[in-house]
């Protein structure tokens, strides 16, 4: 199975990429992170990116807060899909990272999720590398099922509390 990697571009976000990361581990899919800034470290995080695929990677997630170019600059050095996490930072809510994030130029895309939505960018990677993974792919359905399950217990029971009241 390939890799997910994940990079982020500090420390400090770490508290929003371990959604990410334990979400991942749910499905068992094999992860490996990294802190590398786009700004403070741009050799490394180009090194990673370049050499991503031949080391085993699938999908590459990023994560950074306020001007977040990691997403932008691992997609640029790479092929693979790119999945950017917007960091919310005490400076404009996230806004400013989600603007980062998500407006990339034509011809290096960056899959942007919602501020701070690890869990849905470890989902999306899990839904990529299911393309060609048919355990994955049910593990999603599966999944899916069980929400939907979940969903209809509590729709049964507000049903049963006030309706026909």
């Amino acid at each position: 199975m390939k890799k997910v990697g994940i990079i982020m571009g500090s420390d400090s976000d770490l508290p929003v990429v371990e959604k990410a990361i334990d979400t991942l581990r749910a499905y068992d899919v094999p992860v490996e992170v990294h802190v590398f800034s786009a700004h403070r470290t741009p050799e490394q995080a180009r090194a990673f990116a370049c050499s991503a695929r031949e080391n085993g990677f699938g999908v590459l997630i990023a994560a950074a807060g306020k001007a977040a170019h990691l997403a932008g600059s691992i997609a640029a050095n790479t092929t693979l899909p790119v999945i950017g996490i917007p960091i919310k930072s005490s400076t404009l809510d996230g806004i400013d990272a989600l603007l980062s994030t998500v407006q990339m130029p034509a011809g290096i895309p960056v899959a942007t999720v919602a501020i701070d939505g690890a869990v849905n960018a470890a989902l999306l990677s899990i839904q990529m590398l299911a393309i060609e993974d048919a355990s994955l792919a049910e593990k999603l359905h599966k999944a899916r099922q069980e929400a939907t399950e979940k969903v209809l217990e509590k729709n049964a029971a507000i049903e049963a509390k006030y309706s026909g009241a």
